[in-house]
Order: C-alpha cells, then structure tokens, then sequence
C-alpha cells in the first residue's frame, strides 16, 4: 500500500511539473556543451553523458535530397544509404559482424536538407567503432551489384507506397504545392527518376558533397575531453577537405484555391489542407508555434480536434503543423474521416483556421500552450539519442549553445496581440491547397 502511494505521488508530481511548465530537470543543469571546428572544417560538438557506459556519433552531412540533380531525384537517398553497402576492404556483411561483436550499431539516412550517420558504440570499444564509423564514411566501395538491389528496394517501397492513401494524399499536396524549389519531390525520389540512377552518379554525388566543411559531428557519451582529443579528433581531422559547389533555390509556391481529388474505393478520406509555410529561421517560429499548438498541435487541447472530432466525431485524428526546413516549407492540416463527411470536416477546418485570424485566443489558451511548450521541452532531451539529435540539429539551423536556456523565455514573451498577428501573416484558409483521397462517389466529390 505504502509502494503504491508513493508511485501515486511520484506520477503527481511529474504531472504538476509539466502543468506548471516546471522542467523535471532544470535546463540550465544540462551537460555542459562543448564546441569546437578541426582545420579541415568540421564542426564538433561534445557533451559528456555518463548515465551508461556508451557514446553515440551524429554526423551531419548537408547532402540532402534538396541537391538530387533534375532527373535523378532520389540520389541523395541512395548515396547515403549505399553507405553501408560496404567498403573498399570490407563487405556489408562483414562490417555488420564486427557490430554485433561489439554490440554497436550503425545507420544511415537522409532526409530533405542533410544527410546523417549514426554510430552507437560501448566505451570499451570507442576504438574500434570509430575506425570502422570512418570507414565507412570516407571509404564506401558502393558495389556495383548491392546498389542495383537497393535502387530495387527503393522502386517496390515507391509502388507500395501508392497503396497508402496517407502516402498519396501527402505526395500529390507536395507535388501541387511546390512549383519550383528544393522540397518539390520526395526524398526517396520517383518511380521514373530511381530508374535513372547509377553507381556512376552515386559516386559523382558523393564525390561532390561528403566533406568535413559543412559536416557536424556530435559526440554525446561517457567520453571526456581527454579521451575525444586522443581517441576521436585525430581520426577526423585525417578527413580531407574539398570546396563545396553552391547551388542556387528558385523557389514558387501555388497559390489556391487548389482541389486535387484521387478516387480509391476507401471507407476513410484522407484529408490534407494546406499552404506555403516558412523556413526554419523565420523570427516568428515561436509566436508560430504556440499558434499552432491552440490550432491543432496541442492534440485534444487544440481547437481542429475539439471541433471536428470532440464535438462532432467527425475524425479519430486531426493535426497541424508547419513543416520548416532550411528553405520554406509547408503548412498542412492533415485529417482522416468518413467519406461521407469528408465535406463537413474540410469546412470545419477551414473555419477554424479563419476563426484564429479573426479572434484573439484567450489569455487561459495561451497560457496552457505556454506551459505545455516549456514544461515538455526536456523530454527532447532525455536520452542519449534524443540529446545527441537535438544537438546537431541545434547546430545545423544556429540556434546558439545557450538555445535550451533562452528557449522558454521565447516561448513565455509570446502575446495574445502576436498570435493573432502571425496567425494573419501566416495563415491563408482563402488561398488554400486541398487534397482529398477517398470513395468520391461516396464523398459527394466525384
């Protein structure tokens, strides 16, 4: 009785911390960060983390999909997945026995802007893991024969894909959305353009974009000062550097009002309303983000759900959200719901999106948003993996190393009079691009 109490109370506890807007660990009492640029380029980070016996690598490399060459989208997927295809000296299934000898692991992606390459290794074998990390990343054999087989995989997950009506409805609103600019096509590229990729322009892409001057690595890990100076930096540093080409972004957006329908024999529309967003330097993110929180980010608290699902059940999810990256992204309002109110639910939404513009939130609104957005800022960083993410990425878009510190002073100046002035500025339920996936017949759409 007395163990079931204090879990009682613990849970309360926790609760009221996140209410209040009270981090459960101050964010001042993070570890301190270190940063440091090698001659070659190479921005490091370091956090020493010590809760277990183990470091993970984040290395950034800004090589995403936004640099696929016309016709070939979808390169930069490859080229960072061919990654861990192998190397000059080691085949893919040999590098994969050494990790699990170790007890580490080793991934790679991409995405719209950059590329990464994780690392997770036990302290006892920084050594090793490192050596083989490096490797991999400075020398990738991208054989000839596993890279068709990847392109293969790429080919059968686009033609799955187009089964998924979340899938398409996203697709087709990305496709309508952006007429010109580096988030147009998908990441992982299309049907037509991953026929047209090679080995020959794997290379090419690699060649052109892996380098150390605009890569960031973060550290994060029971590894202390000393032990990266001797263990870590002298591998890197060995990391030549090379100019790298800059590209030029026309960037064009659609302007709506702009309906795509897709006709599938579903019982649930797949729903995506939306419109040009912003860019990840934008100086109103905040005042953005606890807009959006009232609108349709803070989950049953936000006005979209309250509306169409509380009120009317007119959908078991709604949500929105701005999509920023390095270059302006979208903002979206994504919903599923019964073909047969499929109209219903997009009027409801668009009113709603009017309503935020019109209307000041009122003051226990904002201040719940507030104390949400503050309170549950230090579960981005309570995990090795979850910090050394947040690090990089802290980096990548120069938010400052006192960012955790000043990033609920942001979040509490914002005003009523600054949601309603983004939420005009930013907002456009006029120019709307709407996407619908559904029975049209069914939906009164055909």
């Amino acid at each position: 009785m007395r163990k079931a109490l204090k879990i009682l109370i613990l849970f309360i506890s926790v609760f009221l911390l996140l209410w209040l807007g009270l981090p459960s660990r101050p964010l001042h009492a993070l570890p301190p960060i270190r940063k440091m640029v090698l001659p070659n380029g190479l921005v490091i980070l370091h956090c020493v983390e010590r809760s277990l016996p183990f470091a993970t690598f984040q290395l950034l490399i800004d090589a995403g999909s936004r640099l696929d060459p016309t016709g070939k989208e979808g390169l930069a997927y490859l080229t960072a997945r061919g990654l861990l295809l192998g190397t000059s000296t080691q085949t893919a299934a040999a590098i994969n026995e050494k990790l699990d000898f170790m007890g580490a692991s080793l991934s790679a992606s991409s995405g719209r802007d950059n590329a990464i390459l994780s690392l997770r290794v036990l302290k006892k074998e920084i050594d090793k893991g490192t050596d083989l990390f490096m490797e991999t990343l400075t020398r990738p054999a991208y054989p000839d024969g596993e890279i068709q087989k990847e392109i293969d995989k790429m080919l059968a997950a686009i033609q799955s894909a187009e089964d998924d009506p979340g899938t398409v409805a996203q697709k087709a609103f990305q496709n309508a959305l952006f007429l010109q600019g580096p988030y147009r096509h998908p990441v992982e590229g299309t049907k037509e353009s991953v026929k047209q990729l090679t080995r020959e322009g794997v290379l090419q892409f690699y060649r052109t974009y892996y380098h150390p001057s605009h890569s960031i690595l973060t550290v994060v890990g029971d590894l202390t000062a000393e032990e990266l100076k001797s263990k870590v930096l002298p591998i890197f540093e060995r990391w030549p550097r090379k100019a790298i080409p800059k590209k030029p972004f026309p960037i064009e957006f659609a302007k709506g009002p702009i309906i795509r329908k897709i006709d599938k024999p579903i019982t649930q529309a797949n729903i995506v309303i939306g419109h040009k967003g912003i860019s990840r330097d934008n100086p109103d993110f905040y005042a953005l983000t606890v807009m959006n929180y009232m609108l349709g980010a803070g989950g049953f608290v936000s006005r979209l759900t309250e509306e169409i699902r509380i009120k009317r059940g007119l959908a078991y999810s709604v949500a929105s959200f701005f999509n920023p990256g390095k270059y302006p992204g979208a903002f979206q309002i994504v919903l599923q719901t019964k073909n047969s109110s499929a109209r219903e639910a997009i009027a409801i939404a668009l009113q709603e999106m009017q309503r935020i513009r019109n209307e000041p939130v009122s003051e226990k609104e904002l201040e719940g948003a507030k104390k949400y957005l503050i309170g549950s800022f230090p579960m981005r960083l309570d995990t090795q993996d979850k910090l050394v993410n947040f690090l990089t990425q802290l980096e990548y878009y120069q938010l400052g190393l006192d960012y955790p510190k000043k990033y609920p002073s942001l979040i509490q100046s914002v005003t009523r009079e600054e949601v309603l002035r983004v939420a005009n500025r930013y907002l456009h339920p006029e120019n709307y691009i709407l996407v619908v996936v559904a029975n049209l017949k069914e939906a009164g759409m055909e």
